[in-house]
């Protein structure tokens, strides 16, 4: 490969130096921030055989090339485009970030503060899920749990169940920590307002409807005000509110306040405004938003049943593209957070089963095709997809050709509609894809199997069906 020309081919393809604002790359794509995206020459692009696919997100045009592909042709490009090579990723969000609109910027935001916390979640949920298989009766042994048939391993289980919990109860901790960091405040002060909230001294949040029902709510009595006395364990929206609110108010002191007094009064006056704010107007209100859209989504699945499901599994892939999806983490860690009500989330299971649709479909595509580029780009990226990351299936083939995309959305339509039917729930979140199967909930794997076997096998029949209809005066 040539990776000059190779680099110097995207560049005019991309409308010259003169169109390209900045950019870096992370392990298989180029990530550029454009002045005009419309210049863009995809025909062109496309053409080359080292590009595997093209999309536009979050403000970024992003070159999907392949893996130590791509560092080569990055070093190349940043000569012919004159870029800066060091250019930081961060960077390049806060460039791609002022080409987005409002919603666009507030979905990167919960993005960005959710991304970074997910290994704790995965690893709290995993955990969780050992735990319900050491504990569940009937998995293994008739009437029997596996710590029942063998009463010795009970306090292993013990442990593992509190190292599960642990991430849950101190959500707001992490969320604090992350939150407070992306909207401009110092990241201690979050994590020591989450810490606030979950504060042992609290009534445990999930002891609160008990107690309001017994009428014994600790309170604080304070200028006539009778304050609840209760903690946000597991909570989101609250915390989400608080930590934007401690970034605001510590920005407002640190522009007034003297600099020989501004590690003083600074720190002290924002957690102390924020956290009586935080138990007497945002906690409670903010709470009872987060309960009234997590009793929402379980109405929804509970009433609307298969045909909610269907539907959702049919728009899934299509949230994908526009990025919409990263919200859902905010919605699926509150459905965990109050498991003992919910029962796990519905949504990982049908994400699941739509990317295995993608995936699917890619790799129809690749028995297809008789284009070696393709194929190459079917394969890999439909394996990858079956694994959990759709993109480079959804960009590099399937929108590409179109009919393969359409018969991915009615095979994850059904499977969601199966899936819902059946109420399969995930206990917690892990890869959304066939590997998703360790976080569903011991008494629903079966079904989920079915799922997603069902996603697969309609997908590749209606991709084959369509190839020869809608697809036919294609080129595949």
């Amino acid at each position: 490969m040539n990776s000059k020309k190779v680099a110097s081919d995207i560049v005019t393809a991309l409308g010259g130096p003169e169109n390209i604002v900045t950019g870096t790359h992370c392990a298989t794509r180029l990530r550029l921030v454009l002045q005009d995206e419309a210049l863009v020459d995809e025909e062109k692009l496309n053409q080359l055989d080292v590009v595997k696919g093209t999309f536009s997100t979050q403000g970024q045009y992003q070159i999907i090339i392949g893996a130590g592909t791509v560092n080569t042709v990055y070093a190349q490009f940043v000569k012919e485009a004159d870029l800066n090579e060091n250019t930081s990723k961060e960077e390049v969000k806060q460039a791609g970030s002022k080409k987005m609109n409002p919603f666009q910027r507030l979905i990167k935001t919960l993005s960005d503060i959710f991304v970074p916390i997910i290994p704790a979640i995965v690893a709290g949920g995993l955990l969780m899920g050992i735990h319900n298989v050491l504990t569940s009766a009937g998995l293994f042994f008739d009437d029997q749990s596996i710590i029942e048939a063998f009463p010795q391993i009970e306090d292993f289980a013990s442990m593992v169940n509190l190292f599960a919990n642990a991430a849950f109860v101190f959500l707001p901790v992490l969320i604090g920590f992350s939150a407070a960091k992306q909207f401009g405040g110092n990241a201690y002060l979050g994590a020591a307002l989450g810490m606030i909230m979950v504060h042992p001294d609290l009534l445990n949040a999930y002891g609160a409807g008990e107690a309001a029902l017994s009428g014994d709510v600790p309170t604080w009595s304070i200028f006539s005000l009778e304050i609840g006395q209760v903690g946000y364990q597991g909570t989101v929206l609250p915390v989400l509110a608080a930590a934007f609110l401690l970034a605001k108010i510590e920005q407002f002191f640190r522009k007034i306040v003297p600099s020989v007094l501004d590690n003083l009064l600074t720190p002290l006056l924002t957690l102390f405004i924020t956290g009586f704010l935080t138990f007497t107007v945002i906690g409670p209100f903010m709470r009872s938003g987060g309960d009234w859209i997590t009793q929402g989504l379980v109405f929804l699945y509970e009433t609307v049943g298969p045909i909610g499901g269907a539907i959702f599994g049919a728009l899934y892939a299509p949230i994908v593209i526009t990025g919409v999806h990263h919200s859902f983490i905010a919605i699926e860690v509150q459905l965990l957070a109050d498991i003992a009500r919910t029962g796990g989330t519905f949504i990982f299971p049908i994400a699941s089963a739509a990317n295995v649709a993608q995936g699917a479909a890619a790799l129809t595509v690749f028995w297809l095709t008789t284009n070696q580029k393709m194929k190459g780009t079917a394969s890999a990226s439909g394996i990858s997809a079956l694994l959990g990351i759709t993109e480079p299936a959804i960009f590099g083939v399937n929108l590409k050709l179109r009919f393969p995309f359409y018969a991915a959305l009615i095979g994850s339509s059904v499977a969601a509609a199966y899936i819902t039917w059946q109420q399969v729930l995930s206990g917690a979140l892990g890869p959304a894809g066939i590997p998703g199967v360790i976080a569903i909930r011991p008494d629903a794997v079966t079904d989920f199997i079915i799922g997603i076997s069902i996603s697969f096998i309609v997908t590749v029949v209606m991709t084959i069906v369509f190839s020869k209809t809608i697809g036919k005066k294609q080129d595949i």
